[in-house]
């Protein structure tokens, strides 16, 4: 949520970033909305005055003056009814309407209207070379029988696939290996719930912007989470930090699911685009002084978990036509995927700055000083789809597998796939 001090004094640094984002959203109508409905509680305020006044009195006098006052104090009640009313369908438009303004990004965010705008930072490693011809994740999975995805069409239709034989042991070495190397950073590692409430999603800035992604258990009133990112930062919510613990930084692996509308026709097949998929996610809790600090510490971990599974990448700043809306800056790790020939994002790193902790109540205390805490979120390890960056580029010209080494040890001594006799 934005500051309302801001939509208030400043309300053309909104309307810039409106612009920015290529959103549409009446910012002075807003402004005017918020100074009727703040009129109006000044107005209430002075009849529940006059409302205690008259009450007083009305013991204290009799006759003809007691009887003025009771109906004095009756037209009060329809007047106060009436101001009521009012202000409730006033408070909830404007509230509605400001639940879909973005957060104010980052100087250092290109400006652009969506992913064609955003700019290639770096690029790390080399592209693996081949004197073969390459095959994409899923020939690799048929050939080598780690992925179904025939039987799971058949049980729960598109977008889903059965990981089978090594691969299932692959994906528990991608995660042994990176929740390992996070614990040893002082992430406090977390098994979250899945199902969250609608609060919770709006929280952290997932409805109402992307309500149509997101899979609801009609009898519960609960939501399934696309990301650890969710129930993550509501873990403190509705709580004052003290100043000395932070950042605090959690690091939790989950179940996530996604419903993908819209996106039929992208990248079908195989584990990119799936309803359900696991993943590790890094979250932090900072103060504001330390948020961009904190930040960069988030991207310099993805990045090592990356390189140390020996993958070439480019890391992408996303400009403003492509960000979320808690989002105050955003980085995407792209890697090499040679099978396809192209770049496919595998994480990204966010910095929500004090957004989310408005919606949540999420504060700090330092001193006598108080203030919203700044949360920030990197996907650490998306897990099917490091799985398809492994896959495409160890394979060699027999349709085997190579492990990383980095993995091995958690293989089990495993150190290739290779086809079944």
């Amino acid at each position: 949520m934005i500051d309302l001090e801001l939509l208030r004094k400043n309300p053309e640094i909104i309307e810039e970033e409106i612009k920015n984002r290529g959103m549409k959203i009446d910012v002075r109508a807003d402004v005017r909305l918020d100074t009727e409905r703040r009129s109006l509680i000044v107005r209430i305020d002075d009849i529940r005055a006059k409302k205690n006044e008259a009450s007083k009195l009305i013991p204290k006098i009799a006759g003809t003056e007691k009887e003025k006052m009771i109906n004095k104090m009756k037209s009060l009640n329809e007047d106060l009814s009436s101001l009521e009313s009012q202000f409730e369908e006033l408070d909830r438009r404007f509230f509605t309407n400001l639940a879909g303004y973005p957060n104010i990004t980052h100087p250092s965010v290109p400006i652009g209207k969506d992913e064609s705008g955003n700019i290639t930072l770096y690029f790390v490693g080399n592209k693996p070379e081949f004197d073969f011809k390459v095959k994409n994740h899923v020939e690799l999975g048929v050939g080598l029988d780690l992925i179904d995805e025939e039987r799971a069409s058949k049980i729960s239709g598109a977008r889903f696939v059965f990981l089978k034989n090594e691969v299932v042991l692959l994906q528990f070495a991608l995660v042994q290996y990176v929740m390992n190397l996070l614990i040893g950073k002082g992430h406090i590692p977390l098994i979250p719930p899945v199902l969250v409430k609608e609060r919770t999603m709006y929280g952290t800035g997932f409805f109402p912007a992307e309500a149509t992604q997101y899979y609801k258990t009609e009898l519960d009133d609960l939501f399934l989470i696309g990301t650890a990112e969710v129930p993550l930062c509501a873990f403190h919510s509705d709580e004052t930090i003290d100043a000395a613990r932070l950042p605090l930084k959690y690091a939790a692996y989950s179940t996530c699911f996604r419903r993908e509308a819209g996106s039929y026709g992208k990248d079908m097949g195989g584990l990119f685009r799936v309803h359900q998929f696991d993943k590790i996610e890094m979250f932090i809790f900072a103060s504001p002084g330390k948020s961009w600090q904190s930040y960069e510490y988030l991207r310099e971990t993805l990045e090592e978990i990356v390189k140390g599974l020996g993958l070439h990448y480019r890391l992408m700043n996303m400009c403003t036509g492509d960000l979320g809306t808690p989002n105050a800056k955003k980085y995407d790790l792209e890697v090499w995927m040679p099978g396809q020939n192209t770049y496919r994002e595998i994480a990204s790193c966010s910095n929500d700055t004090e957004f989310q902790a408005r919606r949540l109540n999420i504060k700090f205390k330092d001193g006598d000083k108080k203030g919203f805490v700044h949360t920030m979120n990197s996907t650490a390890c998306a897990v099917g789809r490091t799985i398809m960056a492994i896959m495409e580029n160890y394979q060699d010209q027999d349709g085997n597998i190579v492990i990383p080494d980095k993995l091995v040890h958690y293989m089990g001594g495993l150190k290739i796939i290779s086809r079944k006799k």
